[in-house]
């Protein structure tokens, strides 16, 4: 039987789990990944930007090959 208390769904965890980074698409500065806040709650520093983890960038990339 599951503890009651689980979290159910599909990002428990973290899709890409704990560190990596956050890019900026259009200038490509990064910046550090804080685990619980999501990279696309963040502007980048320099064009503010949305950012995006770099893992799903890159994916996103070689997946447009």
């Amino acid at each position: 039987m599951k503890n009651k208390n689980t979290r159910l769904g599909r990002n428990k965890g973290g899709a890409y789990g704990p560190g990596g980074y956050c890019v900026c698409a259009k200038c490509g500065e990064k910046v550090l990944h804080t685990d619980g806040i999501k990279c696309t709650t963040i502007k980048c520093p320099k064009c503010g930007t949305p950012m995006i983890r770099e893992e799903l960038l890159n994916d996103k990339r070689k997946n447009k090959q």
